[in-house]
């Protein structure tokens, strides 16, 4: 298997069990690769490790339903895999710059780990948004 090919399946991996506990273990061994290998070729392929990633992406669809629904911010929390609202307000303004609060009251989602694909052996989609950088 190609490196795109490994990095593909890693990415699938984790869109399909993004909502369930992911370790480095777990995915490696169930796409048959050594966590070493597995970790350090998604980063070279992507420029972001694993966990950035994943944290991202849990992160942007925690975004997007505090602007789309009403839920309670601890329950998108721990939907979002953390293990309590504090800690996810903490990683949330790191990525965000805001509160999930403040986030909500604005009401306009923007993603900033899109899904990162691959097309032809180039990486598409694995920037984060500089939101400060859009005009309102």
């Amino acid at each position: 298997m190609s490196k795109d090919s490994l990095v593909t399946s890693v990415l699938r991996y984790i869109r399909d069990h993004l909502h369930e506990e992911l370790t480095l273990e777990k995915m490696a061994e169930e796409l048959n690769y050594s966590r070493f290998y597995m970790a350090r070729t998604f980063a070279e392929r992507t420029g972001c490790t694993l966990y950035q990633y994943i944290r991202g992406r849990r992160l942007t669809l925690a975004a997007e339903k505090l602007v789309n629904t009403a839920g309670p911010i601890v329950e998108i929390a721990y939907e979002a895999g953390y293990g309590s609202q504090q800690a996810f307000t903490l990683a949330f303004h790191k990525m965000y710059g805001c509160t999930p609060q403040e986030y909500r009251i604005r009401g306009v989602f923007v993603p900033k780990q899109a899904e990162i694909s691959l097309c032809g052996g180039f990486r598409a989609g694995s920037s984060t948004i500089d939101s400060r950088r859009i005009a309102a």
